[in-house]
């Protein structure tokens, strides 16, 4: 049996009105791909900041979290097993500043989002997952969330 890492991911769908934002990847093993904007968690770090400064990051945007859509268990491209805790949140400051690698960005419609081509989509069966629980508004309190205990 292979011997591949977990891959613990933070992930945040922003919501506006009935819109959530997407980015475009491209990067070598990604490429032309949209996501949510979402990010490996570092080494001691607490999940919600991961999530947090994943977007900042990315996309220049602060955010309040709002709520969980879930925890998503996947194979990735590169055959790691990645965990993802995937939020919703609300743009709270902050302006559109890409990082390199992100070459586009878009509010689109959720009930848009389910509608993409699967190789438009990063990880499309978990985002078409996710897109499902934003359009159903099945949504968990972030007090499931914990602060870290150091």
């Amino acid at each position: 049996m292979a011997n591949h890492p977990i891959v613990l991911v933070a992930s945040v769908s922003i919501i506006k009105d009935e819109e959530v934002f997407i980015i475009k990847e491209n990067q070598p093993n990604i490429i032309n791909k949209w996501n949510f904007p979402s990010g490996r968690i570092e080494f001691g770090e607490d999940i919600l900041h991961a999530a947090k400064r994943e977007v900042k990051e990315e996309t220049g945007l602060d955010v309040e979290l709002t709520n969980t859509t879930g925890v998503y268990n996947f194979i990735s491209s590169s055959q790691d097993q990645v965990i993802m805790f995937h939020f919703t949140g609300e743009v709270i400051g902050g302006s559109i500043k890409l990082e390199d690698g992100i070459i586009d960005n878009n509010w689109v419609k959720v009930s848009d989002l389910v509608k993409f081509k699967d190789d438009e989509l990063r990880n499309p069966h978990v985002i078409k997952q996710i897109a499902n629980c934003l359009l159903n508004k099945s949504f968990h309190p972030m007090n499931v969330f914990h602060k870290q205990i150091i």
